[in-house]
């Protein structure tokens, strides 16, 4: 696999710009991710190779974090910032060095492991990578990634190997995908019309929100009172369980943000007759239903 989007991203990051639909969006069969802040420039913008289930803040996965004043470009074995993020094995704990060890006092990502370091200079449109004063060379930092997305199959137990398999995993996923798909088209969505993603430092928080009692999926603001707003996403639990958790986490929010008009919103396949009743006693709970559609067109001459 080419990794030459890592080029264009470290010449992006002296640029200021902040898009990246031009960036690919898979890497052997994972997600490829990639991040510049939103509004704010991120201090260390990221390039992220992930399984489709796996968010960013509560998950494990190889990154590319881009320290910008140390000029260090450090190839990850990523882990989310919340306090309940699955984590790579022991052999990795144990064996790596964490990135607050290897860079004094990092603005964000210490607790995320050294797999591979480089030093990129960009002169024009060339971009070299160093490593301890040597140039590495393409072909040996494409080795790299490609040993640890494989590692991280492994650990992950994904068989994604054969191209013929993107359809099948992703029929799988695709639920389980849909926050990260709501969160991406943001803006296009009937959520995005009322409703406002939160940034912190230019990075985006309102997914996977960490709280004391548990990770919100979504936490958004109103975009005409400023209230907060719980979004909540159906996916395996019962209605009893998906009402419960909404309620828990508006209630969270009404004492410790001190937010008495706190709303909260559920995202599901279908309505039942469940969530029916809860709505009647619960007016400021509203269900959104979502629709997956996937179908092949056969192209004719």
């Amino acid at each position: 696999m080419s990794i030459d989007f890592l080029d264009d991203f470290v010449k992006q990051t002296k640029t200021g710009g902040q898009k990246v639909k031009h960036y690919p969006k898979e890497f052997s069969n994972l997600r490829l991710r990639v991040s510049f802040g939103q509004g704010t420039l991120s201090k260390i913008p990221w390039v992220q190779v992930v399984a489709p289930d796996v968010g960013t803040s509560n998950g494990y996965y190889p990154v590319y974090l881009f320290y910008k004043q140390e000029n260090i470009l450090i190839l990850a074995y990523g882990i989310g910032e919340s306090v309940e993020a699955e984590s790579w094995n022991s052999e990795i704990h144990s064996s790596k060095q964490r990135i607050d060890e290897f860079i004094d006092n990092p603005f964000r990502y210490g607790n995320s492991y050294v797999c591979e370091h480089y030093e990129p200079i960009v002169n024009g449109e060339e971009v070299k990578y160093l490593r301890d004063g040597k140039e590495v060379s393409k072909k040996q930092m494409t080795e790299e990634l490609d040993s640890l997305v494989d590692y991280y199959k492994e650990c992950m137990d994904i068989d994604l190997k054969d191209e013929t398999s993107v359809i099948s995993t992703g029929l799988f996923y695709m639920e389980q995908q849909l926050e990260d798909f709501i969160i991406r088209n943001w803006e296009e969505t009937e959520l995005g019309k009322k409703y406002d993603l939160i940034y912190e430092e230019g990075e985006l928080i309102s997914q996977q929100y960490r709280t004391d009692i548990g990770i919100m999926d979504i936490l958004a603001k109103d975009k005409k009172d400023g209230s907060y707003v719980v979004i909540e996403l159906k996916r395996k639990q019962t209605s009893d369980e998906t009402i419960g958790q909404v309620t828990r986490y508006m209630g969270w929010i009404k004492k410790k943000l001190g937010d008495p008009e706190v709303k909260g919103i559920i995202v599901a396949g279908k309505f039942d007759e469940k969530l029916d009743y809860a709505q009647e006693m619960t007016p400021n709970i509203e269900v959104f239903l979502y629709q997956v559609d996937f179908k092949l067109n056969e192209h004719k001459r």
